[in-house]
């Protein structure tokens, strides 16, 4: 399979919106993105796209603002894929991509809320080691310091009003 990855372009929304629909077994994921896409959390070129050659986008990652105590980090949620590209490395190329994106934008850190064996081969540990907390299971809460981490931020984390209870 031959997928490159992109920054999202606006007229990919439908098919970043049909990517999550299909990835999920409801459309929270797909309504989660559209309401971050009005959100100020939203963060353009963070947006990231899994991209076929005959054009069809076939993943996405997205990484919005974050608080973090009294600072900001990133949100790394949601990522999909579509069905019939999983197992096949495209989360792993679309979330990398988006790493490295916000690793070049001089961002500092990325927190997930996911599978700790999934998310540890892109570098993410507890996020405790870092001094970050939120009212989830530990061991689900992880983050990943980029190039331009300092120490900071550290605290608790506030997410952006679309995330609802997350």
């Amino acid at each position: 399979m031959s997928v490159i990855t992109r920054v999202e372009l606006p007229e990919d929304a439908p098919a970043t919106r049909r990517v999550h629909m299909a990835a999920f077994p409801g459309p929270e994921e797909a309504d989660l993105v559209d309401a971050l896409r009005r959100d100020p959390a939203w963060l353009p070129g963070l947006s990231v796209v899994a991209v076929e050659e005959s054009g069809l986008v076939v993943g996405h990652a997205l990484l919005t603002r974050l608080q973090v105590g009294d600072g900001w980090a990133l949100a790394l949620a949601p990522v999909g894929v579509a069905p019939e590209c999983q197992r096949k490395g495209v989360g792993a190329l679309v979330v990398r991509a988006a790493l490295a994106a916000a690793d070049e934008a001089g961002e500092r850190l990325v927190v997930v809320l996911g599978d700790p064996r999934y998310y540890a081969r892109f570098g993410f540990a507890p996020a405790f080691e870092h001094g970050i907390s939120a009212p989830y299971p530990e061991e689900y809460l992880q983050a990943l310091p980029l190039n331009a981490y300092d120490g900071a931020p550290r605290g608790a984390c506030r997410y952006p009003e679309p995330f609802g209870a997350v």
